[in-house]
């Protein structure tokens, strides 16, 4: 079966980032079972990952509903993985050479793996040494050929030779989730046409052939809520980029072919996908229902950002009631899930909600923190801007901008470190290096803030 397509969000995830995911790999999931049929095999599997730590409510609301965690991914470069031959076959090292031979022709394959009394890999054998076994057979071979007859003795006699006089021990070693284009410099370095995965038991998992890696194979990912390579997963200019869903400004991802790319001007990602469902007539679960409802309330902040439109309360209405529960009492029951900000990492309150935008020739970070206890953030502004300045100085941003956002007063409190400038000229403020500024009214980074600041 074809490698899973993996469904992925942007870095620093959000919840409507990581729940998209979860929601949008089960529809399609869904969808190629369908396609194929009663008792078929599905085309394609897709699974949700990840590219960053779950987000507190993000962990509550799977855990909640018996979702399982999408697995941390840190790069989307084709790996050993992607096209070693799994579950190799195998010949014990006591085994005849006639064996080997048998077994080769019977799977049509170059190479056996040789294994050892308890499974564990002893090394390799090949036609190729089989073959240089019966030339060798024919040095001894006279002018005249009057020794025919003893150098036909001696091929018959290598039949039943053991297979561990000829296997090749010396083999490249793989690791499974290695990157490719390492492997392939090492498989090409040694004589060897074959390299062989083993697990940690000393089992062969895999083999590999220069064959293998000859027509340079690319993941299949699907993004979800982002299109911008500096949100993507590193090595997404070396990935297959299969479709897109996203609700934010269309940006620098490129594709080699046409593609499905879905992107509508709503309050968030679940609310596309959730319109997925509906469009494809595909039954969706209860539990999938609260998990996207989770993330289309964080995204438009319980339905009051300015992100917000018809659609988005509508598909609100619809997950409510296929999951059973109140839009507004769910909201804020995943907000508070967040927990208090009082001993929350200073590093998490910047950053697990940033993402970098070009301004002209010059980088900008616009973080945002949600909460319920503005106070008790702005207790801890001193470390805070502490940490803005590191990491404007350490990446060399024009400026950072933290939105802490208070969910019940509706508007933000602006800290910003590097040039205040453009800040200030852009929103007609004097944000100061104490204090901040507070926003009355400004909950989305999208529209209110990001669309703002990239447009003056």
């Amino acid at each position: 079966m074809a490698a899973p397509i993996l469904v992925v969000g942007h870095k620093n995830p959000d919840n409507d980032s990581i729940s998209s995911a979860v929601g949008y790999a089960y529809l399609k999931n869904a969808l190629a079972k369908r396609a194929a049929g009663e008792g078929g095999t599905p085309e394609n599997t897709y699974v949700p990952v990840r590219l960053g730590p779950l987000p507190p409510e993000s962990a509550w609301v799977l855990e909640a509903n018996n979702q399982p965690e999408p697995d941390l991914i840190g790069h989307v470069h084709a790996r050993v993985i992607d096209v070693m031959t799994e579950n190799p076959i195998s010949i014990n090292r006591k085994a005849t050479i006639l064996d080997a031979g048998q077994l080769l022709r019977q799977y049509n394959v170059r190479a056996l793996v040789v294994t050892n009394d308890d499974g564990t890999y002893y090394g390799l054998i090949t036609t190729r040494m089989i073959a240089e076994r019966y030339i060798s057979a024919t040095d001894v071979l006279k002018e005249d050929g009057s020794n025919q007859m003893a150098v036909a003795g001696d091929l018959i006699a290598s039949l039943g030779q053991k297979v561990e006089d000829i296997t090749e021990t010396d083999v490249l070693i793989l690791d499974r989730a290695g990157l490719l284009q390492e492997a392939v410099e090492d498989l090409m370095s040694t004589d060897l046409r074959e390299a062989v995965v083993l697990d940690d038991e000393g089992i062969a998992v895999g083999i590999v052939t220069r064959s293998d890696v000859a027509n340079g194979p690319r993941r299949k990912v699907v993004l979800v809520d982002h299109n911008e390579t500096r949100q993507a997963a590193k090595g997404i200019e070396e990935a297959e980029v299969v479709e897109i869903i996203d609700h934010h400004r269309i940006a620098d991802v490129t594709t080699a072919n046409p593609i499905r790319f879905l992107n509508l001007p709503v309050g968030s990602t679940a609310t596309i996908v959730t319109g997925e469902y509906l469009a494809n007539e595909v039954e969706m679960p209860p539990e999938i229902a609260r998990v996207l409802l989770s993330a289309l309330l964080t995204d438009t902040v319980i339905l009051k950002s300015p992100t917000t439109t018809d659609i988005d309360r509508q598909r609100a209405a619809y997950l409510g009631k296929v999951g059973g529960v109140d839009p507004v009492e769910f909201g804020m029951q995943v907000f508070r899930m967040r927990g208090g900000d009082g001993a929350v990492p200073v590093e998490k309150i910047v950053e697990s909600d940033a993402k970098e935008f070009m301004l002209d020739e010059a980088t900008v970070l616009i973080a945002q923190h949600e909460t319920v206890d503005l106070a008790s953030i702005m207790e801890r502004e001193e470390e805070i801007r502490e940490h803005m300045r590191q990491l404007q100085q350490k990446h060399h941003y024009e400026f950072v901008l933290l939105m802490v956002t208070d969910i019940l007063a509706e508007g933000s409190q602006f800290l910003c470190e590097g040039n205040r400038r453009v800040v200030n000229r852009v929103f007609g403020i004097a944000c100061k290096g104490v204090g901040g500024t507070w926003m009355p009214g400004i909950l989305s980074r999208k529209k209110q803030v990001a669309a703002k600041i990239l447009g003056s």
